[in-house]
């Protein structure tokens, strides 16, 4: 079976992504919790590591439209990030590891999510990641929506991101 068969991309600059699997739900989660708790100090946490685990692989791995998950080349081939696509046009999540930041992981992710989706995506946001706002706004994401988060179980305000291809 080659890469593309197994839902791989071709490795670049020793990362490679493909679809996510049951099995990568400890890694996944791991990613979650790391990134969230470097990103956002200020986030209440609301859930345990093993809820958060238990979520992942019955929830989110199993029920997204597609998971995708950026691993490094070679020895270990750790996890580094994923992003989830939910209900056809919904990036529900896109997580780093916080040492893998800026290194354009983080946008490949985002370029398999858009390739998947015939039309905008949508995704929310909160409106303190100031860090997660610029990137989507350098990728062309629009606010469309502010919330006072009353959506989310965090209780914190947020911001619904649009983005919609170019028409060609």
């Amino acid at each position: 079976m080659t890469d593309h068969e197994a839902g791989r991309r071709p490795a670049h600059d020793g990362v490679r992504l493909r679809l996510a699997t049951a099995e990568d739900a400890e890694a996944v989660t791991r990613v979650f919790l790391d990134s969230r708790a470097a990103a956002m100090p200020y986030l209440p946490r609301i859930h345990s590591d093993e809820d958060t685990l238990a979520w992942i692989t019955h929830v989110v791995l199993p029920t997204s439209t597609a998971v995708w998950v950026a691993e490094g080349v070679g020895e270990g081939g750790e996890l580094l990030g994923f992003a989830a696509l939910a209900g056809g046009d919904e990036l529900d999540h896109l997580y780093l590891r916080p040492d893998a930041l800026r290194r354009g992981i983080g946008s490949r992710l985002l370029a398999e999510v858009r390739g998947a989706v015939d039309g905008p995506i949508g995704l929310y946001v909160f409106q303190r990641n100031a860090a997660a706002r610029a990137f989507y706004e350098r990728h062309g994401f629009t606010a469309v929506a502010f919330d006072d988060g009353g959506r989310n179980e965090e209780n914190e305000p947020d911001v619904l991101y649009r983005w919609t291809p170019q028409v060609r």
